[in-house]
């Protein structure tokens, strides 16, 4: 008998579920502008079509996931999975949700605290819409524990460490659905990048996770939407000290007013960027570096592989965003890396060019039905 899996991922002010029965998604609806008065609630098919489309006002999460479920004839689930951004050192493979976890997602908050907080929100949605659904947490950090000891550690006293400070990477469910779709043996030595308006790179071999971009936050790494990336610290020091930051205006500075955003002074939307640069000068900028940084991190992960089989591109820019993987691929060619245009252009799943010694592919990642496959499993170990 089919087991169907509600897949529910908060954000800050949107929310978006997909119902799977077993591997196939029999519906999907977002929920966007939760709490802002002017809401937006969609719903769509298996088959990806808008069967509901309207505005509301969906105070909160709680509201928000009665309007998608209502209404719309959907068939109960059979358990509940969660995208949780950050595990922290303790949670390394998807637990069932219980008063102790949520205390325990609730202490990691201040490592993500764009993320964590709306999590905890739809965990509590699910729970006030059904009470006695079992609901599992799915950890974007797992993928990462894995890594080399050396990977994880950061250049600090080994007292932080002992206080949990130290790298995680994120990312996980969607570089688990790429190596599971793909398959460890033909990727080989991969560089994966998942690119979206939160981007990072991970190094794999063998299907194991090697070294990854991301660190002890989602905030670290590669050039992003609205978050920096990697900093010299001294540049934190100095705005502390010099130009009347405080913790709070850091924590603004990186993860909401930086990158693409901060860059271009216009748009953190990279299609957009990518129609206006030609006559936008710092559109233009914005998008320059963010190949550079790109290519520059996809360069020390090969080194950290000692060599690229395949390089991968997901996510939504990295899915959609032909130009972003070209420029990016020019002046990796001492990696064996060519691009084929033609290919590229038409978003081909393998876009590099005959004879190229690294495999270029595209692959559109689906962390929700890695959500749905750990939930099974997780009922299927309780059932036993």
């Amino acid at each position: 008998m089919p087991v169907r899996v509600l897949c529910v991922n908060s954000g800050s002010s949107s929310l978006k579920m997909a119902l799977y029965e077993d591997e196939t998604r029999i519906a999907s609806g977002a929920v966007e502008g939760i709490g802002l008065g002017e809401g937006r609630l969609t719903v769509r098919d298996a088959a990806a079509r808008v069967v509901r489309d309207e505005p509301g006002a969906f105070p909160d999460a709680r509201s928000a996931l009665h309007g998608m479920l209502t209404r719309n004839g959907f068939p109960a689930p059979a358990a509940a999975g969660h995208r949780i951004v950050h595990g922290g050192p303790d949670h390394a493979a998807p637990e069932r949700v219980t008063p102790q976890l949520v205390a325990a997602i609730r202490a990691l908050v201040p490592l993500a605290p764009l993320h964590l907080p709306a999590a905890l929100h739809g965990i509590d949605a699910v729970s006030a819409h059904f009470p006695d659904l079992p609901q599992i947490a799915c950890f974007d950090t797992a993928f990462h524990r894995r890594m080399p000891a050396v990977a994880q550690r950061l250049p600090l006293p080994r007292a932080l460490r002992a206080k949990g400070i130290e790298r995680y990477g994120f990312h996980g469910l969607s570089y688990e659905y790429v190596v599971a779709s793909v398959g460890a043996a033909t990727l080989g030595r991969a560089v994966i990048a998942h690119l979206g308006n939160g981007a990072s790179l991970a190094a794999v071999r063998d299907g194991l996770p090697v070294d990854t971009t991301m660190g002890f936050t989602p905030t670290g790494g590669l050039m992003m939407g609205t978050r920096s990336g990697d900093l010299d610290p001294g540049v934190l020091v100095h705005l502390l000290a010099h130009e009347g930051y405080d913790a709070a205006a850091i924590g603004r500075l990186v993860d909401h007013e930086s990158g693409l955003l901060g860059v271009s002074g216009m748009t953190s939307d990279m299609k957009v960027l990518l129609e206006r640069r030609a006559g936008q000068p710092h559109a233009a900028e914005a998008v320059e570096l963010f190949c550079h940084v790109l290519r520059k991190h996809i360069g020390a992960l090969a080194a950290v592989l000692g060599g690229i089989d395949t390089l991968v591109f997901t996510g939504g820019i990295g899915e959609r965003a032909a130009p972003i993987r070209e420029e990016t691929c020019s002046g990796l060619e001492h990696l064996g890396i060519r691009i084929d245009r033609e290919r590229n252009a038409r978003h081909d799943p393998i876009i590099s060019a005959p004879g190229s010694a690294c495999t270029v592919r595209t692959v559109r990642t689906d962390e929700d039905l890695m959500i749905a496959r750990h939930t099974r499993a997780l009922l299927a170990r309780a059932a036993a």
